[in-house]
């Protein structure tokens, strides 16, 4: 990055960032794309309670949208205690408003926070915790969808009007990314995105 590119990125406001924070649904991704763009940009570093801060915030809301192990309540608990030392601690208006946002946005959304530490995401925008399949009842075997992915990830042959028994088109979750490509592509919509629901191991007594 050059020192033109380091001055725009300083430059860039908290009310831009947070105008494309509110494109994403999750608030957990909301939460997650204005901390890391905030390092990235508008930053100082000057105070502890906001470059420590937003550093360990960035650090627990990676835990808790790829639902690492460990991530419990605490993680919650710690993202509020980070945004208080920020609204109170933190020298300039930049570090008390981020600490705002943070503290807003669980408040708010207090209830999704929670279900993401079930690993669930209700807004489905969390990758760790979604998967892509698709609908053998709706897929018409066009092969669209295998046409236009770059991973590999999908596997069926496109079907023929003079043959039959083909099997239904698969996704390889191993292997697929969720860019989104091949929903953009299948004209019948047979390719739907779910939540997947995180095993909790079970505790031996």
């Amino acid at each position: 990055m050059n020192e033109e590119t380091l001055a725009e990125e300083k430059e860039r406001k908290l009310e831009d960032i947070k105008k494309e924070a509110e494109e994403r649904a999750c608030p957990v991704q909301r939460s997650l794309y204005f901390v890391e763009e905030f390092l990235a940009g508008p930053m100082c570093g000057k105070c502890y309670p906001c470059s420590l801060g937003t550093y360990e915030a960035k650090l627990r809301l990676i835990s808790i949208a790829q639902h690492l192990e460990g991530v419990n309540e605490k993680d919650l608990d710690a993202l509020k205690r980070i945004a208080s030392q920020m609204i109170v601690g933190s020298y300039c208006i930049k570090g008390r408003n981020t600490g705002k946002f943070i503290m807003d946005i669980l408040t708010s959304s207090m209830d999704e926070f929670q279900q993401h530490l079930s690993g669930i995401c209700p807004k489905k925008e969390c990758i760790s915790l979604i998967e892509y399949v698709i609908n053998p009842d709706l897929c018409i075997m066009c092969g669209k969808c295998l046409e236009v992915c770059k991973y590999g990830a999908i596997i069926g042959e496109p079907k023929k009007p003079y043959l039959s028994g083909y099997s239904p088109f698969e996704i390889r979750q191993k292997r697929c990314t969720k860019c989104g490509e091949c929903i953009k592509v299948c004209p019948v919509g047979a390719i739907e995105v779910i939540t997947t629901q995180i095993e909790e191991p079970v505790s031996s007594k």
